[in-house]
């Protein structure tokens, strides 16, 4: 994380009175802002215990994980307006304009996929459940969409690693809005037909559904092969940004193994 974002993160959450700078009865200045911060951040970054930070930055476990508590309902409270939330029905006019003039794909709004997170200190017990043979080591899995301009405006993450592709989509709350009743409406026109659900570039082991578009697996005509062409390059997308998110772990925590299917 950088130090500028970092800061910005301390200097919001400083709004909640619990990570002010207090004095005891003995009139000793209590944690700082960025102490409760630091030892947040290496517990959601590192997966350290809460007792972990104890000899480096003096807090005890049970303020550890109080901070942890305070920490996260503060962001959401602040952040989550802006950062955590489905894409209105503007986002979702403004997704299908730009893979339009981007890719040529009207309707298009993003491209789905997942990739496979290292978890370096799984419990033992837990390693079966979050291993896959291919893999050789317990991982968690990621599922996103992202766009040309890489947002990834939707995020999955959690499902143990010796899962597949239908397994994550069966669990994701991608569709679960829409399910209910209560997703985004979008429109646009292809071939003088209207359309009222965009859709999202796949691999061919997704199921069949009508919100996924698939390559031809063979195609023998110039109409699919370039079809297949195109959409193999639009669906770059996610590739790119599942790319951006392996360079920043590996900036912080130094060479690593991340994993894509």
């Amino acid at each position: 994380m950088r130090r500028a974002l970092f800061l910005r993160i301390v200097n919001a959450v400083a709004s909640d009175s619990y990570f002010q700078q207090c004095t005891d009865a003995l009139g000793r200045p209590g944690f700082t802002p960025l102490q409760k911060c630091t030892v947040v951040v290496r517990m959601l970054a590192n997966g350290g215990a809460a007792d972990q930070y104890d000899e480096y930055l003096r807090i005890v476990e049970s303020t550890s994980l109080e901070c942890l508590r305070r920490f996260s309902r503060a962001i959401i409270q602040l952040f989550g307006a802006k950062y955590l939330r489905r894409p209105t029905s503007t986002d979702c006019q403004r997704l299908l304009a730009m893979h339009e003039v981007k890719h040529d794909f009207p309707g298009m709004l993003g491209s789905l996929d997942w990739m496979h997170w290292p978890w370096k200190n799984c419990p033992t017990a837990w390693q079966g459940a979050y291993t896959r043979g291919d893999q050789g080591e317990p991982t968690i899995i990621l599922e996103a969409v992202a766009s040309q301009d890489l947002w990834i405006w939707h995020a999955f993450f959690g499902t143990p690693g010796s899962n597949n592709d239908i397994n994550v989509l069966n669990n994701s709350t991608l569709f679960n809005d829409r399910l209910q009743g209560m997703g985004v409406s979008v429109t646009y026109q292809v071939n003088n037909a209207y359309y009222t659900s965009g859709y999202y570039l796949i691999d061919d082991i997704y199921p069949n559904w009508p919100v996924f578009v698939k390559s031809p697996t063979h195609p023998t005509d110039p109409k699919g092969k370039r079809f297949k062409v195109m959409q193999e390059a639009a669906r770059k997308d996610i590739e790119r940004a599942f790319g951006v998110l392996q360079a920043r772990w590996a900036i912080v925590k130094g060479p690593s193994r991340l994993w894509s299917k």
